[in-house]
């Protein structure tokens, strides 16, 4: 240790020790970028709405008080109780995953036309862009 009594020899002791420390511990900048590059489709999965739910026995999942049916892949494969994670895309569309693989997907006219839109007292609030049935023209009284 410096035994280093006041300020000024303190700062003098740093002063010194410091690019002694660099050398040491310091590592090169990196030339490449910070951030990595990205799909679409990797960007449409993180920016959407996500919840999970449980497969019914008949293959069905409820979700936002309207059933939607997973297509059977095959005779020998059901999801029933399996937790699957429920996608609502920025558009409106509804995929859903099982672990990793998509199993069902429904597009935003589908969705719309199953009523997929839930109200929250006195406006009605569906997933997706803004569209003509959220928003009500001011009517005089």
């Amino acid at each position: 240790m410096s035994k280093a009594k006041t300020l000024e020899q303190a700062q003098a002791v740093l002063e010194g020790y410091i690019p002694m420390h660099n050398r040491k511990f310091a590592k090169p900048a990196r030339a490449e970028p910070a951030w990595r590059k990205v799909s679409a489709l990797e960007l449409e999965r993180a920016l959407c709405f996500k919840q999970q739910r449980t497969v019914a026995q008949d293959n069905t999942i409820t979700f936002e008080g309207t059933v939607l049916q997973i297509p059977r892949t095959s005779p020998f494969r059901s999801y029933a109780n399996r937790r699957v994670q429920v996608h609502v895309m920025l558009d409106g569309a509804v995929e859903i995953f099982y672990k990793t693989e998509k199993i069902a997907a429904f597009d935003s006219k589908t969705t719309h036309t199953i009523g997929l839109y839930r109200t929250h007292g006195k406006k009605a609030f569906r997933y997706g862009p803004v569209s003509m049935l959220t928003t009500q023209p001011n009517r005089p009284t």
